[in-house]
């Protein structure tokens, strides 16, 4: 079995975020950047999968700038076997990179694409499920416990009322969350073996899309500051507050 992950090139989960002057977007010169933490469990879960004699290769892709190469060397050194890159500048709404995806899926032809259930940056929360509607296949969301068997697989969701198992056909798609698995850490060597490991170089013309954004971003702008809390003298003072001025009740 082919096991393939797309990871994404996202501001670290530890950096501060900062707003641009001009209200544009998020600033991201001279910003640490990393592997979305989703992407990390995807990565990880495909390469138990390997070790545990499930798949026989994990491959690894990524869609974005130059740079975006770093994110699938990182893949490479947790133990994918390849990697692919598609190269673009701008910026990728979620269709899009469902339709390179789905483009990928048959040139590679994988039996299982796990995903990170959503990117820290945008939060979007829909290329699994674009993909999986793109391509026809299965789908499990939210996976935070994934068995294959029998040539299928048995995921775990996590939902509003707790837990639900579902049980899918491959080929499928899965998106994983949070408590799937704690990803490795990269040792040295494997750094070092990474950079040998081969990682193609496309650009989405290649795969006959077009990635143009169909959506503008018109302003971003940071919260606006907590204001701190005040005391009361009595429970009457309390609701006459929370009607007039919070507007609660």
């Amino acid at each position: 079995m082919k096991v393939l992950v797309p990871v994404k090139r996202v501001v670290d989960y530890n950096v501060k975020i900062r707003v641009k002057a001009d209200g544009s977007g998020v600033e991201t010169a001279n910003v640490k950047m990393s592997m979305n933490p989703f992407d990390e469990i995807a990565v990880e879960q495909a390469v138990r999968l390997k070790e545990a004699g499930a798949a026989e290769e994990v491959v690894a892709v990524s869609i974005g700038p130059q740079q975006a190469q770093e994110t699938i060397r990182t893949a490479l050194a947790m133990g994918a076997d390849r990697g692919i890159h598609i190269k673009h500048d701008g910026e990728v709404e979620p269709l899009a990179v469902a339709k390179l995806l789905k483009a990928v899926v048959e040139k590679e032809g994988p039996e299982l694409v796990l995903t990170g259930k959503q990117a820290i940056d945008d939060d979007c929360n829909q290329t699994g499920q674009m993909l999986a509607a793109l391509l026809g296949w299965a789908q499990g969301t939210f996976a935070s416990k994934l068995e294959i068997a029998d040539g299928g697989a048995k995921v775990t969701r996590e939902v509003d009322g707790g837990l639900e198992t579902i049980q899918l056909k491959l080929p499928a798609i899965v998106s994983v969350d949070l408590r799937l698995n704690e990803p490795r850490y990269a040792s040295l060597p494997n750094i070092m073996k990474a950079k040998k490991k081969p990682i193609d170089a496309h650009e989405p013309a290649d795969f006959g899309v077009d990635p143009t954004p169909r959506l503008k971003t018109v302003k971003v702008s940071e919260p606006p500051p907590r204001q701190g809390g005040i005391k009361v003298e009595s429970v009457d003072e309390l609701v006459e507050k929370l009607k007039t001025e919070a507007k609660v009740i």
